[in-house]
């Protein structure tokens, strides 16, 4: 048998430093993926399964490395910043045109409660996973990417740019295998909202780093403003 014309090098998860446990959820992580090619529901218990698949992955611990050259990302790694539970009714209380404002009135129009997500925060990669899941519809608000799937992409595509979310390559990834084999007329708006989504995120001031229950008086043009991003309109 003719040898190879280069060397093969083990993939991490079949590696000798690999354990069962790491095998098993890379297993699960690639079952969410093809489920998310296929699902129409919107079941997001797919999404938070390949997400989990990802917290102890090398994407993440280059992510997490990324972030740290950062002074403004390392600084929020460093404190850990939690952060009050969202209450909404306490926050439509605040100025019409602030952010605490508008992020209650459309979590309350859309029917959504505030996420607390509950895990142990004994990692950089867990923290990251904590806080933007537990922020992640403040980013609607600031970028102007609303909740549809294809907004949903864009956004990824801003956290992409932000910090190398692993979960928002596979999400942009698996939106564009679906998008061209089952809904191809789609793939158009899809890609320029990916585009869209990179580019504001080049551009703006890390939004990971930042105490949104600080400032839930600011108005939104002003954080806006402050952390130079420029919102998709319309």
């Amino acid at each position: 048998m003719a040898s190879l014309p280069f060397p093969m090098q083990p993939l991490p998860w079949v590696s000798a430093r690999s354990s069962l446990q790491s095998l098993a959820q890379l297993a699960k992580g690639m079952k969410a993926f093809v489920t998310l090619l296929f699902d129409t529901s919107g079941d997001l218990a797919p999404v938070d399964e390949l997400s989990h698949s990802l917290i102890d992955s090398p994407a993440f611990t280059q992510a997490i490395a990324t972030m740290k050259t950062h002074p403004e990302m390392a600084a929020f790694l460093a404190e850990r910043y939690r952060g009050p539970v969202h209450d909404l009714q306490a926050l439509l209380h605040y100025p019409p045109d602030s952010l605490g404002y508008l992020y209650a009135q459309q979590m309350q129009r859309l029917g959504y409660q505030p996420f607390e997500p509950v895990m142990a925060l004994d990692s950089d990669s867990r923290y990251v996973e904590y806080r933007w899941q537990k922020t992640h519809d403040v980013w609607h608000i600031l970028t102007g990417f609303d909740v549809s799937e294809i907004g949903e992409i864009g956004l990824q595509a801003f956290y992409l740019a932000q910090f190398q979310l692993p979960l928002a390559s596979l999400l942009i990834a698996n939106a564009l295998i679906s998008v061209t084999l089952l809904q191809p007329e789609a793939l158009a708006p899809l890609l320029s909202a990916i585009a869209r989504g990179w580019q504001m995120g080049k551009t703006a001031r890390p939004l990971i780093a930042q105490k949104w229950e600080e400032g839930w008086d600011k108005p939104l043009d002003q954080w806006r403003a402050e952390l130079n991003l420029q919102p998709l309109q319309g």
